[in-house]
């Protein structure tokens, strides 16, 4: 009799199941103990396996009984190491395998699975990565599943590393949201990531490698052997494990795909036609099949519409290179290739025989996917397949030594693999040719006539049909920022491939276009905020704010600058308003070019805002998981002295304009660009002079510069005059600042700001000013709470980062908190004391406490006092280093926080 499906608890017991979870494949602790099986059912399931479909859990349960057992790779001890570590730690983990398709990786993460089963709630995530709150509700009801005592880690199996991050904040949303109590060093999941990449090299993580070792050799060896016992002959066709066991080889590919050699480009029929479809899809989608029911009805015609008949026999002499499989009995059957490797040599040999790639993918567009209604995972291998770019081979570069995995994220290539191939190996026509058929095909999808107008601009050079698809995929789409971007993309480009001699009109026109294009992309991604769509909310809205709008424009102005002044050097006076357009067109030559009068006076004033924007951007933030491009600041920061360095816009033509205009040459004529003077290396001496500029125009109510200018000044070293004038707007900066300057030094009694209410006003301000454009981003740390008095406490993060020793990678510096590891910076920064409850922190300040963010979400899981430094984000004050508070110690303390009261304004008004 079987026994009743449970999981492991805590104790490693077991537990009752009591809800379905519809997007996770649950493993139980008891899986399949107690339930008998037919002989057929285990031959089957083997021979599917071994041939090259992906395995079950059945197949863990039968090599359990066979003589060898499943072969572990060398990889499986230390994956299985990293996920035991990871119990160990508090909150989420995430433990990564690294592997090439078709090395067996998702089968080593599934037999890990099974073989912790036992230890841990198992799952495999199986729903829409696009649902993630829903898939972390699952979770949390994995988790807590039969009460308190039943609480135990889930080990999830997720293979769209994408999704990590989100997942991680949607559990912890959920967690704090269920107020969920438990053991203090019990993760609530571990992730098991498995990592496809066809360059796999060495990294902290896990990686399979393609090529055995001796060991491993050894023991595939001798599952031949006993594959060969029970199977005989028919074990030479079971091409998933010979793949593997025979080390890739080409001869053995060869050898297997041979049945292909004879295809003729004429009068093919239907089987070889349905073997290059799947060939296709399975050489350039590895995971992709098709449903059986699909390959049957591209059989029926005629009489052949309601005959049974089996797809194994219909199919030969290919049927051997062909797997069907299914996950359960409810789901419909799938057909795949045996393996990507052998996908690919038969696409290779169709190509050599005159069926090229072209030829297929047209084909597979109009016969099999025309007519019919396609289920929508078969629609999204077909579009990944044209639309998907992976990423670039990474060119090793001696002289600069290994990069650093977390420095860079992959790079995309131009095209989805396929669409360069058939450039490469045909023409850019046939490629084209390909996305047009599917264009027209998918008459609802905005991504293809986007790659179709990018190839035209990019790769043909033909404008006029760039930008026709450019316009047919907004139109699909036409609330979509990302989308939009293309058509602005189009006349930049063909302003940057302008024929020679130039033609300033012909300059000036296509400029005027692509400004068009790239404003509206801007209005649009404004208008893109999260949650809060507008119209009927079904709008697919990014996690990241889209940029290219405004760089787009910036990179434009450039192009039109550097062309025009090369045409002409009166160019120059007249986009830096030196000289008016009417007066210079007799030195122009060209009376028509007054209509462009308007588009000139506008670039300045436009160049400007935009390159506040980057300032702010760059300034105030940074990816999660890299840097930001050197060439968006350097291109910005040339833009805007191109244009903008050298005359003062209309907005500061006042009192002060001549202060103003060199601020502005210097880039520090906003607070954003004084705060980045030191990553800029600006020396003391400038900075004195900036600050001295700021302190002469405070009537003009410019005083939150200056005050930045005098705290950024104070981290040169420098003496300056030390005063406070009134702060008067309510920007974040204003908040920020009154929060540096007001907040109580350690051993003070109370504080007369409500310093509660004051960060959340600067939360409320963050919100309007700069949310929606730094949505996704990393904030990084402005200013520190250091060892000091005065002024003299308030630290600059660059002063931190350059107490280090060593190059470090600031890429991940932060966010990771190993800076604080370093003994000088521990010296120079104030710890400060809190307590963690209810997964939220507060700081203890004046007797009070304030609830503060967490730099490091991970270390808000256990309820404790802690201790920690205090950083200041344009967000509010954050908690880094957050750890559990040292026993009491009579030494120093944060007396070194007093700040001398002339520094401070208490009647300040905030």
């Amino acid at each position: 009799m079987a026994s009743e499906p449970s999981w492991p608890d805590a104790q490693s017991g077991t537990l009752e199941t009591q809800h379905p979870l519809s997007l996770l494949d649950v493993l139980h602790a008891n899986q399949f103990e107690g339930q008998s099986f037919t002989p057929e059912l285990f031959r089957q399931t083997e021979e599917s396996f071994y041939s090259g479909a992906p395995p079950t859990w059945l197949n863990f349960h039968i090599s359990e009984q066979s003589e060898s057992g499943f072969i572990k790779r060398d990889a499986y001890a230390p994956l299985v190491e990293k996920v035991r570590d990871s119990r160990r730690k508090i909150g989420i983990s995430t433990v990564k395998l690294f592997h090439q398709p078709g090395c067996g990786g998702t089968t080593l993460a599934m037999k890990v699975l099974w073989d912790l089963r036992k230890e841990f709630k198992c799952a495999v995530m199986t729903g829409s990565t696009s649902n993630v709150t829903k898939v972390a509700e699952e979770v949390v009801q994995l988790f807590t599943a039969g009460g308190r005592c039943s609480y135990n880690t889930v080990l999830l199996l997720v293979n769209d590393q994408t999704v990590l991050e989100n997942l991680k904040d949607a559990v912890r949303v959920k967690i704090a949201k269920q107020q969920v109590h438990f053991a203090p060093k019990m993760p609530v999941v571990i992730l098991l990531s498995c990592v496809r990449k066809d360059e796999v090299q060495h990294s902290d993580h896990v990686v399979l490698q393609k090529v055995l070792s001796e060991h491993e050799k050894h023991n595939f060896n001798a599952k031949k052997e006993e594959l060969c016992k029970i199977y005989a002959e028919q074990c030479d066709r079971f091409h998933g494990f010979n793949m593997i066991q025979k080390d890739f080889s080409p001869a053995y590919v060869e050898e297997a795909c041979s049945v292909f050699k004879p295809t003729k480009r004429a009068n093919r029929p239907r089987k070889t036609q349905l073997a290059a479809f799947l060939s296709l899809l399975n050489a350039y989608v590895p995971d992709s099949f098709l449903l059986e029911s699909q390959c049957r009805d591209f059989f029926h015609h005629g009489t052949d519409r309601h005959r049974d008949f089996s797809l194994k026999d219909r199919m030969q002499p290919f049927s051997h290179l062909i797997v069907t499989f299914q996950r359960d009995e409810r789901s419909d059957k799938k057909v795949r290739m045996a393996h990507p490797l052998i996908a690919r040599r038969c696409t290779e040999l169709m190509a050599e025989s005159g069926v090229t790639r072209s030829d297929t993918a047209r084909n597979l567009l109009t016969r099999l996917c025309r007519d019919q209604v396609l289920p929508l995972v078969v629609v999204g291998f077909v579009k990944d397949m044209l639309t998907k770019r992976g990423p670039k081979p990474k060119q090793r570069n001696r002289t600069k030594g290994p990069i650093n995995a977390m420095q860079t994220q992959d790079d995309p290539e131009r095209y989805a693999r396929l669409i360069l191939e058939i450039q490469r190996m045909e023409s850019g026509k046939e490629s084209a040719s390909v996305l047009k058929v599917a264009s027209n095909l998918f008459d609802g999808d905005p991504f293809i006539p986007q790659a179709l107008a990018r190839f035209y601009y990019t790769e043909l050079k033909d404008y006029n049909l760039a930008e026709m698809w450019a316009k047919r995929a907004k139109q699909r789409d036409p609330r979509n920022s990302f989308v939009a971007d293309t058509l602005g993309q189009v006349h930049k480009n063909h302003l940057k491939n302008i024929q020679r001699p130039i033609d300033p009109r012909l300059v000036l026109q296509l400029a005027s276009k692509a400004i068009e294009a790239f404003k509206d992309e801007e209005r649009l991604a404004e208008n893109e905020c999260g949650a809060d769509t507008t119209g009927d909310g079904n709008t697919r809205v990014s996690q990241h704010f889209n940029n290219r709008g405004q760089f787009g424009y910036l990179q434009l102005c450039n192009d039109v600058f550097h062309l025009l002044v090369s045409q002409n050097n009166t160019w120059r006076e007249v986009l830096t308003k030196k000289m008016s357009l009417h007066s210079a067109l007799e030195s122009l030559g060209d009376k028509r070019l007054m209509r462009f009068n308007d588009l000139i006076n506008s670039l300045g004033d436009e160049i400007l805002r935009k390159s506040a924007f980057f300032n702010i951007y760059l300034t105030y933030s940074k990816p999660k998981l890299n840097d930001d491009p050197d060439y968006i600041s350097r291109d910005t920061s040339e833009c805007y002295k191109n244009f903008v360095g050298s005359y003062p816009s209309e907005c500061f033509k006042r009192k002060g304009a001549v202060l103003i205009r060199k601020l502005e040459r210097k880039l520090v004529d906003t607070s954003p660009r004084v705060l980045s003077c030191l990553e800029r290396e600006f020396n003391g001496s400038d900075l004195k002079e900036v600050t001295t500029w700021w302190e002469q125009i405070l009537l003009q109510k410019e005083s939150i510069s200056y005050i930045v200018a005098l705290v950024t000044l104070r981290n040169k070293s420098s003496e300056f005059k030390q005063k406070m004038p009134a702060i008067l707007d309510d920007s974040p900066e204003h908040h920020m600042l009154a929060l540096l300057l007001c907040w109580p030094a350690d051993g003070e009694a109370r504080c007369l700001l409500d310093l509660g209410e004051l960060i959340q006003r600067m939360k409320r301000s963050f919100e309007v000013a700069y949310e929606n454009h730094l949505r996704s981003r990393y904030l990084r740390p402005l200013f520190f709470m250091g060892n000091g008095k005065g002024l003299d406490r308030i630290v600059h993060r660059t002063v931190l980062e350059q107490n280090q020793k060593t190059k470090q990678d600031w890429s991940n510096n932060w966010i990771g908190e190993k800076i604080f590891r370093d003994p000088e910076v521990q010296a120079r920064l104030v710890k400060v004391e809190g307590v963690v409850r209810s997964y939220r922190l507060f700081a203890t300040v004046g007797g009070k406490e304030i609830e503060l963010e967490a730099n490091n979400q991970d270390s808000l899981w256990r309820p404790r006092k802690v201790s920690f430094y205090l950083g200041f984000t344009i967000r509010g004050p954050v908690a880094f280093a957050v750890h559990k508070k040292p026993p009491a110690n009579k030494g120093k303390t944060g007396n070194a926080l007093e700040l001398v009261s002339t520094m401070r304004h208490r009647d300040m008004r905030c």
